[in-house]
């Protein structure tokens, strides 16, 4: 019995992706600070660049990453429930909106002064004002742009977010700020949700609680955005002989469905628990696939204008976050 071209490319790069799923797991358990996606994207620029993956492996797993990344985004639209982010109040709310804005647009406007690439400035643009890594993965399958600034811009969130750990608690605390506003600042501030909750521990279980809540309204907005500059891609690209982004990408509306089931309440705990596991999992292994594709040699080109676009990026969005929840929130 002979094996088609496709499983020949597709069983070596399963293989390859569980293999580092599965350590970039055990190097979070090792070291909690260290998310699961932050370890799976660090693990497979590692792996892309040393001479350790099978020839027979990289075939498969541009495709095999591709099928991951949008299965994964699908499923995080279940750890939305709009009960949830009403009761944060108008006010809240406003600024989730203003920060996310704010933060998106001003991120887009410093990398064009800085003179970046604009497929590694939409992307850090979309990690930093939404939800780090996760969103940055929805983002880079609409958008034009190099698998080393995917990689750039993972790295960038993992850095400024784990800077921001330490530095709200701080920063909190000099200010005055109550437990609950640290909360909300850190929810609305840091870039990855296992971030957002170090950086809220200090102040607390219930900080830690409502810090969580704010960090998925911002997750709520990463399908109007995928979705808008899907339409702007298309636009731009309208005279181009090459496929043009579709007007709404079929993993948005997943996403954008698995949040209404989860809103209906029908869901119990434990398939909830399931559906977050699945999503970690999901989202690492394609994170992992993405790293596997990194020329570091081009990532080390971008140098330190990338570092100032991160380090402005995380100030403008902190400070907006702030600003908004004292007059708004």
């Amino acid at each position: 019995m002979t094996t088609t071209a496709p499983a020949r490319t597709a069983l070596p790069a399963a293989g390859v992706i569980a293999a580092g799923l599965t350590v970039s797991y055990l190097v979070s358990l090792a070291v909690p600070a260290v998310s699961v996606l932050t370890a799976a994207v660090l693990l497979g620029i590692l792996a892309g660049n040393l001479p350790v993956l099978p020839a027979a492996a990289r075939p498969g797993l541009r495709s095999a990453t591709r099928t991951l990344l949008r299965s994964g985004v699908v499923l995080l639209g279940l750890q939305l429930a709009v009960p949830e982010l009403l009761g944060l109040g108008a006010g809240t709310i406003a600024a989730i909106a203003v920060t996310v804005a704010v933060g998106f647009l001003g991120t887009m406007a410093l990398g064009r002064l800085l003179r970046l690439p604009r497929g590694l400035t939409v992307l850090v643009a979309t990690g930093f004002s939404i939800c780090g890594a996760s969103a940055i993965a929805a983002m880079e399958g609409v958008v034009r742009r190099r698998d080393d600034e995917v990689a750039t811009a993972i790295a960038l969130v993992t850095l400024y977010g784990g800077l921001a750990i330490f530095a709200v608690p701080l920063a909190g605390s000099a200010l005055g700020l109550g437990d609950a506003l640290v909360g909300r600042w850190a929810g609305l501030a840091v870039h990855e949700v296992a971030q957002v909750v170090a950086a809220a521990a200090p102040a607390g279980a219930a900080a830690v609680a409502v810090a969580a809540v704010v960090k998925l309204g911002r997750v709520v907005l990463l399908a109007p955005m995928v979705a808008g500059m899907s339409l702007v891609e298309r636009r731009a690209h309208s005279g181009s002989t090459t496929r043009r982004p579709p007007l709404v990408p079929l993993f948005v509306l997943g996403f954008l469905a698995a949040a209404a089931l989860r809103t209906t309440g029908w869901l119990p705990d434990p398939a909830l628990a399931v559906a977050r596991t699945a999503t970690t999992a999901l989202l690492g292994a394609a994170l992992f696939g993405l790293g596997c594709a990194v020329d570091l040699r081009s990532v080390l080109r971008t140098g330190p204008r990338a570092l100032l676009l991160g380090l402005l990026s995380t100030l403008l969005v902190a400070g907006t976050a702030l600003g908004g929840l004292l007059l708004l929130g």
